[in-house]
């Protein structure tokens, strides 16, 4: 599997689709994380936890859902899913008259 960055998780958002996923980690991200507990060598657990971070960020500006489905025995698939743009809908074309009209 393809070890993103957070950097490149960012580049990836920017540029998706609603709808459209990336798998972002395989694995048990609370314990992968974890200084002491995570068995991933430390530049590695680093950059894990910073693409975590990057995550939970993206979700809480409401541009992914984050979800993870279940791939064996304390194992998971963590996924990015796209969701619309903020402020990416389309104005409606009575809106678009109405305001040209109080605009005059």
């Amino acid at each position: 599997m393809l070890r993103l960055t957070d950097i490149e998780l960012y580049a990836w958002i920017a540029q998706a689709k609603a709808g459209a996923w990336l798998e972002y980690h395989r694995g048990f991200l609370g314990i992968d994380v974890t200084p002491g507990i995570s068995l991933l060598p430390e530049p590695e657990r680093r950059r894990l936890a910073d693409l975590g971070q990057a995550a939970l960020g993206a979700f809480e500006k409401g541009l992914v859902h984050l979800a993870q489905t279940r791939v064996g025995a304390n194992r998971f698939a963590y996924l990015a899913i796209a969701r619309p743009r903020p402020g990416a809908s389309a104005v409606s074309l009575s809106e678009l008259l109405l305001n040209e009209l109080q605009a005059a």
